[in-house]
């Protein structure tokens, strides 16, 4: 049976059944009403059995149905969804895990604005997740699923978009790395051009990355130390081998982040000596041209008594006065120099 999705209904992008026991299985899809119908079955389910339904926030229809249709949604994911902070986060309420991710969008080209939050709510046999705009991590783990990869409880769920997440941001900081190996390679040989602007926006985007993110490992840390009771060991395992790659994940963000801030205090510095040689060129020039300029005031002045205006040569002496002068002041300038 072929599933088709859309944002005219209920804002349902993506719905899967996972049911194949400890194992994992490949999802089936469904649709909403399919999903309350194996929510609200009175049969007993494996412990690893669990729906993932995606929602597209931007729907206006998205909450509302949410809110009406899945009442095992706890209020806690909802007013997650209208904080003003979205700083990651992933706590326990009621038995239920409430997780607030950050990730960048579909298409990221290092633009602060292209980071956006991912709200899910995680239960043992339902993993809701919701958003407002493509993001890049969830979207390849919707493909994922959707090309027969297999899930074996919601933890797993998590611990698979954690993977992808930190994938995309070894990715990130991959990329910002080679930008700032060829802005450092220009500069070294003195052809950075315009490439300041580029620093600027790169080490914006990774301190919003890392203002956003920093919170995680602490986050999921806390979650280790007192888990939900439906949590299985391995999952624990897993989400703690997470938990310890993201950590270096964002140790090597935070070190590429002072990398740049370091070459952007080298340029700037670099900047600074050429305006204070500039200074300095127009300094001598406006020195050497200093009694020229006297000279020329005086003698020009339109009244009696100018010196040497009946003298016939007294046009080469007041040059070779302007020019002893001159070399005066520019050896004056130099021995200062």
């Amino acid at each position: 049976m072929e599933i088709r999705y859309g944002s005219d209904r209920n804002g349902l992008l993506c719905g899967y059944l996972f049911e194949g026991g400890e194992g994992g299985a490949k999802g089936v899809p469904l649709d909403l009403a399919q999903a309350i119908a194996w929510l609200g079955n009175g049969r007993a389910k494996s412990a690893a059995d669990f729906v993932w339904l995606h929602f597209n926030l931007s729907d206006a229809a998205a909450e509302a149905c949410i809110r009406k249709q899945l009442p095992d949604v706890v209020p806690e994911f909802f007013e997650a969804l209208h904080e003003g902070s979205r700083s990651t986060r992933i706590e326990d309420a009621h038995d239920t895990l409430i997780a607030v991710v950050n990730d960048v969008a579909y298409e990221f080209a290092f633009d602060p604005a292209e980071i956006a939050s991912l709200w899910m709510n995680l239960g043992p046999h339902m993993a809701i997740s919701a958003r407002s705009h493509p993001l890049r991590s969830i979207d390849r783990m919707r493909d994922a699923v959707k090309n027969g990869k297999p899930l074996p409880s919601s933890i797993a769920f998590l611990n698979t978009l954690l993977h992808e997440q930190g994938d995309v941001l070894v990715r990130i900081v991959r990329d910002a790395t080679v930008k700032v190996d060829v802005i450092e390679d220009k500069f070294l040989v003195g052809r950075l051009q315009n490439r300041r602007a580029d620093l600027g926006q790169l080490r914006r985007v990774l301190v919003r990355l890392q203002r956003l993110l920093a919170p995680e490992p602490g986050a999921l840390f806390r979650l280790l130390r007192l888990p939900p009771q439906w949590i299985s060991e391995h999952d624990l395992e897993e989400l703690r081998q997470v938990t310890e790659e993201f950590s270096l994940t964002i140790r090597d963000l935070s070190e590429l982040k002072e990398r740049i801030k370091l070459l952007q205090e080298e340029i700037a510095a670099q900047v600074s000596e050429q305006t204070n040689q500039s200074v300095f060129t127009l300094t001598v020039v406006t020195v050497l041209a200093l009694p020229i300029n006297i000279v020329a005031g005086l003698l020009g002045m339109n009244v009696g008594g100018i010196p040497l205006a009946e003298y016939h040569h007294g046009f080469f002496v007041v040059v070779a006065i302007i020019v002893v002068f001159t070399a005066l002041a520019g050896w004056y300038v130099y021995r200062k120099k």
